[in-house]
């Protein structure tokens, strides 16, 4: 399988070997920690194979920076302007393979040379998104500058539409982005993968002077163009994955605060429909909150320089760097979701799309086949938030309720390389498999502080899970990994069989599970008075009880298992 090593440690945008996780994969615990991969289930198209490996022409570079500079023009549904893209050579070449959607044109792609000059490239269009872009030899460590210019109608793709041009509630025009599943590839050129991301970046967007153009990082400046556009100018001073990057182009109100504490004083930016200013104010103050449990848990909010932005969109909301878009009709719970219960204490968007900042933007997957680093922690930091607000048995109430949200017909991580994307079970299943672990760990104070030492150690970092892992045995000093590959690597969950004997006062246990070396502990008999397990799959244990199979519990809310009884 392909190595599981980060090609390099992201430090506030700056690029180091990560040299203590080289450590950490050839520990004592590591040795023996063999990983499974999810077997292929299907044909992989030629497009997806060549968007979805890291191939030679993508392996031979590394992102330094982009500046995306567009025009958006919402009267005529058009999109143009170009991408600016910076890499350093890491063997000799002379192709390098980016990608973008066949919709747009390719109006040319330009060789920046170091005296001011530019020469036009060749390029090749491939399957699918594949660009081929052809310059003269470059030797190893060269720095290369390419203008890669474009222009067209973007096409709707995917839950939130990729890149969308439509109406606010009141019929203004409005633009905005949403493309985690569909690539960032929909409406921008870029090398379109997690593992590789620029260390910085610019974003320029001319839009209609009547309207605001709000994207990620800090604001720069904006001019006016004199030809019914204005230019925004806007900074990204740390490493981004390409589709947390973004737009929004509206009419839009803007308020601020700001959050201070230990770590120093975040500027909080909000921009929202101008009839939504009232509520937006009186909702948006559970950011705080959020900000509070969020740095207990894990440390400071991870984009200080660029500030924490919500922007107003028409979809629920995405996890863009430090400009999240919101769509949650400033309510508590989630649209579409029952209007009872502990989800309904506070706003969803908020909290959940929030959480992103510290797993998905800040840790990122290296790749899509390991999208629940994203999403199940994401989920799992919402009964972090339970908890630091309400305390931990409403915690442990909230991560069950999304039991009934569980297929288990999917392994929660999928093919590598083949841009596929992983079943909704990454939410639901991913968050009670991080609170089982914590069951398994069963030190309240050893867990949280795996769990800061966790991101602290991978913060502005490209990861697999195969990284968790290490990192989680060589800090528990257990073997973790057979429980890891049972959640991740498996559909279904595994069972708690146990066996009753009434004369002899016993009951028999083992754990039917798909990894052969399961041996995940357990709490089971009276709920009162605990007593844990540690069950194999080889072969029957015998326990003494003076409970019979009705009154014989297993603690089910603490860990995410089935129980068969007889």
């Amino acid at each position: 399988m392909r190595s599981s090593i980060p090609k390099a440690t992201r430090r506030h945008g700056t690029k180091l070997l990560s040299t203590s996780l080289v450590g950490l994969l050839v520990g004592s615990l590591a040795i023996h920690a063999q990983t499974t991969t999810a077997k292929p289930t299907n044909t992989v198209s030629e497009a997806d194979r060549l968007r979805g490996e890291y191939g030679p022409y993508r392996a031979n570079n590394d992102l330094l920076y982009y500046h995306l500079d567009v025009r958006v023009d919402p009267e005529h549904q058009m999109l143009s302007g170009k991408n600016t893209i910076r890499f350093k050579m890491l063997e000799p070449g002379t192709r390098i393979q980016l990608d973008l959607v066949p919709v747009f044109n390719i109006d040319k792609i330009l060789l920046d040379q170091p005296d001011g000059a530019t020469t036009p490239l060749k390029f090749e269009r491939a399957a699918g998104r594949t660009v081929y872009v052809d310059f003269p030899e470059q030797k190893k460590g060269n720095v290369v500058t390419i203008e890669f210019y474009y222009s067209g109608h973007p096409v709707e793709m995917g839950r939130f539409g990729g890149f969308v041009f439509t109406k606010d509630p009141m019929g203004r025009p409005l633009a905005n982005t949403a493309c985690e599943e569909e690539g960032a590839s929909v409406w921008w050129p870029n090398k379109d993968q997690w593992r590789d991301e620029p260390d910085t970046m610019d974003i320029s967007v001319e839009a209609p002077s009547t309207l605001v153009e709000v994207s990620n990082g800090r604001f720069q400046k904006k001019a006016d163009l004199g030809d019914g556009f204005t230019r925004w100018d806007w900074h990204v001073s740390y490493p981004i994955n390409n589709y947390d990057v973004s737009l929004n182009v509206g009419t839009y109100v803007h308020f601020d605060d700001t959050y201070t504490d230990q770590y120093g004083t975040l500027t909080l930016d909000y921009f929202v429909f101008p009839e939504d200013l009232d509520k937006a104010k009186h909702q948006f103050i559970q950011v705080k909150n959020m900000l509070k449990a969020y740095e207990h848990y894990f440390g400071e909010y991870p984009f200080y320089r660029d500030g924490y932005k919500l922007v107003e969109a028409m979809y629920s909301g995405v996890e863009n760097q430090t400009a999240i878009t919101y769509g949650n009709h400033f309510e508590n719970g989630y649209l579409g979701r029952p209007k009872t219960g502990i989800g309904t204490w506070f706003d969803f968007i908020i909290v959940h799309e929030s959480a992103h900042e510290w797993f998905g933007n800040s840790i990122t997957a290296r790749d899509r086949s390991d999208m629940w680093i994203h999403e199940g922690w994401a989920n799992y930091c919402e009964s972090l938030f339970v908890e630091y607000m309400w305390g931990k048995g409403d915690a442990i109430t909230y991560v069950n309720t999304t039991k009934r949200n569980i297929g288990n017909a999917k392994p929660v991580i999928c093919q590598e390389g083949t841009v596929c994307t992983p079943p909704v079970d990454q939410y639901y299943k991913g968050g009670l498999f991080l609170n089982t672990l914590r069951s398994v760990i069963d030190d309240d104070r050893e867990w949280f502080a795996l769990l800061h030492d966790y991101y602290q150690h991978f913060k502005y970092q490209t990861i697999m899970t195969t990284d968790m892992v290490a990192f989680f045995n060589q800090h528990t000093k257990r073997n973790l990994t057979p429980i890891f590959n049972e959640y991740l690597r498996h559909a279904p969950i595994p069972i708690l069989e146990l066996k009753f004997d009434p004369q002899a006062h016993t009951v028999a246990y083992r754990w039917k599970a798909d990894e052969a070396a399961f041996a995940m502990p357990i709490k089971v008999g009276d709920k009162d008075h605990w007593q844990i397990i540690t069950p194999v799959t080889t072969r029957w244990q015998t326990m003494k009880t003076p409970l019979d199979t009705e009154h014989f519990d297993v603690a089910t809310d603490l860990y995410y298992v089935n129980v068969s009884k007889s």
